[in-house]
């Protein structure tokens, strides 16, 4: 199981790092502008093997992609003083104009896995560069707003997350919609779970949990320059579901005929995941506010994508 990434930041070696100690990827290529950062990355992880599993990891070019079956892009610009969104977009999607077609070349079949940000409009990008099906251009989404959604609930109820059932959808970003409406923990409504356990729910752990999830990469941003470990483990996660074809069920964003009448927008949605990429969409069930948020989202996300012509 080979796996590229395209980008030997902190994203892209923390991902390196997560797949290799969870067994996910036998073999890594690691591939940079920089490739003296890339073959460094490599060798540091190489020498983490010993303590978790065999794998083989190396610096490499477009080439060394060959029989890849999934490819991780994390490259991009990072925001110059005074640059606005509008113009990091258009710098990023320059990149993937560069980029993409060196990786069809070499690695054709594989899923793209996308986590350069804004990663919706970056999903959207590679599916029109790459010009594949949408279901084989993932990008990473609200899968990391979605857990720390479950455990920030779990933390509150005192409950693990892998019990909690919760989802965040649209863009990842301010816009994003926490589901709130469909939320469970065990099966049971999560407002009657934290009623029975004399948790409540009030609106202001709501609120206290809302901030929680939606600012989380502001705080972690300030505190330490950037945001890699949660983004690192959800991509290794979401790279095996592909590989052992788990069809799991997870909040990724993909480009869309359309969102709540939205045509033609990348957001994320609960989608099962498998083998070939995005094997199915499900349409949640979310009351009249929720609907309007989400609507709102994709309106924000389709304007971007318009300005930069995509």
């Amino acid at each position: 199981m080979k796996v590229g990434i395209v980008g030997s930041g902190l994203v892209g070696s923390v991902t390196a790092y997560a797949m290799v100690l969870q067994g996910v990827a036998s073999e890594v290529v690691l591939i940079d502008q920089n490739r003296p950062l890339a073959e460094a990355h490599a060798q540091d992880i190489l020498h983490a093997t010993p303590f978790a599993r065999p794998a083989q990891i190396a610096a490499g070019d477009y080439a060394d992609l060959s029989g890849a079956g999934v490819v991780v892009l994390t490259a991009g610009v990072a925001q110059r003083p005074g640059e606005t969104r509008l113009q990091l977009l258009q710098r990023n999607a320059q990149v993937f104009a560069d980029i993409l077609p060196l990786v069809s070349r070499h690695a054709g079949e594989a899923i793209l896995l996308i986590a350069t940000n804004p990663v919706d409009v970056m999903t959207a990008v590679a599916t029109r560069l790459a010009a594949l099906p949408a279901e084989r251009v993932i990008g990473s989404g609200t899968i990391l707003d979605t857990a720390r959604f479950r455990a920030l609930l779990g933390e509150h109820l005192g409950v693990s997350p892998q019990s909690v059932h919760a989802y965040v959808l649209g863009e990842h970003g301010d816009s994003e919609v926490l589901v709130w409406s469909e939320a469970k923990v065990g099966g049971v409504d999560v407002d009657q779970f934290a009623k029975q356990i004399g948790r409540p729910l009030t609106l202001a752990e709501r609120q206290r949990i809302d901030d929680g999830v939606r600012r989380a990469a502001y705080r972690i941003i300030e505190g330490k320059g950037a945001t890699y470990y949660g983004i690192g483990a959800a991509l290794a996660r979401l790279t095996r579901a592909i590989f052992h074809d788990e069809r799991a069920l997870l909040t990724v964003s993909m480009l869309n005929p359309y969102v709540e009448g939205v045509p033609d927008v990348a957001l994320s949605l609960p989608r099962i995941i498998g083998r070939d990429g995005v094997l199915a969409t499900l349409t949640p069930t979310l009351n009249a506010d929720e609907r309007a948020a989400l609507r709102r989202s994709a309106e924000i996300l389709k304007e971007a994508t318009t300005q930069i012509g995509c």
